[in-house]
């Protein structure tokens, strides 16, 4: 089995929102780390033409990545039109069988906002159908299912607000400044969260929902999971022997 994890998500900053504390760990037991997003967040800006913030929200994402010696790779979709069909499926699925990652992380199935959830579907799809033959996606069927675990959806509850439990939870206490840090390199977001959401204080909310969930779990930060355990997927939690004490069952 590698020693590689792939993060799969569907914006820049969305990885360092939800799991960054988790993918700092693993890094620290010595696994690969890789990130990828589905668009380059081209619709994220009130003030930047869309190839302009393409262009600087890509170079955030790199800049965050190598702080965990990570590659970056943005499969080039747009935002809200991340759409669950061949050519998202494909792409994603010749992405997985490139890396050959033997964990993937990526959004909730259920969350505020339809690029997440299409996300979510299509790398779980991606995962399942990465060691197919007869797929049309491009290089070499890959022979292994991957662990497939889903973040916490922002704000811990779905698009009806309803809340979205975690199966498990990682206390990353000793990992709040590299999530901190590496949700810093997002300084295009500031900005644009300011004038469309009508929310600044753009680090400090991440530190309040991590603190929010490390509560539940008697930490002082953590990031919640759940791991996809559907037919044909790995049925045992591989994080348990990765992680250690630092992973909580909730």
């Amino acid at each position: 089995m590698n020693n590689r994890v792939l993060a799969v998500f569907s914006h820049p900053d969305d990885a360092e929102l939800m799991c960054a504390g988790t993918l700092s760990l693993l890094k620290k037991a010595g696994w690969e780390i890789h990130m990828a997003t589905m668009t380059p967040g081209d619709k994220g800006s009130a003030e930047h033409t869309r190839e302009e913030i393409s262009s600087i929200r890509k170079k955030e994402a790199e800049k965050s990545a190598t702080l965990l010696g990570a590659a970056y790779t943005c499969l080039e979709f747009r935002d809200l039109y991340v759409f669950y069909n061949q050519e998202s499926i494909d792409r994603t699925t010749e992405l997985i069988r490139k890396v050959q990652p033997a964990i993937v992380f990526t959004a909730s199935p259920t969350d505020y906002m339809i690029d997440h959830e299409l996300t979510s579907l299509i790398v779980q799809t991606a995962c399942f159908a990465a060691g197919i033959k007869n797929m049309e996606a491009a290089g070499t069927p890959y022979d292994t299912v991957p662990y497939l675990y889903y973040t916490d959806a922002l704000e811990g509850k779905n698009k009806l607000g309803d809340p979205v439990t975690p199966g498990f939870y990682v206390d990353i206490s000793g990992e709040i400044a590299m999530k901190e840090k590496m949700l810093a390199c997002h300084e295009s977001q500031r900005s644009w969260l300011l004038k469309h959401h009508k929310m600044d204080e753009y680090i400090l909310a991440m530190k309040r929902f991590a603190e929010q969930q490390g509560r539940a779990v008697g930490k002082a930060y953590a990031e919640g999971f759940r791991q996809h355990l559907g037919h044909g997927y790995p049925q045992d939690n591989i994080l348990t022997g990765i992680l250690g004490d630092t992973m909580i069952t909730g």
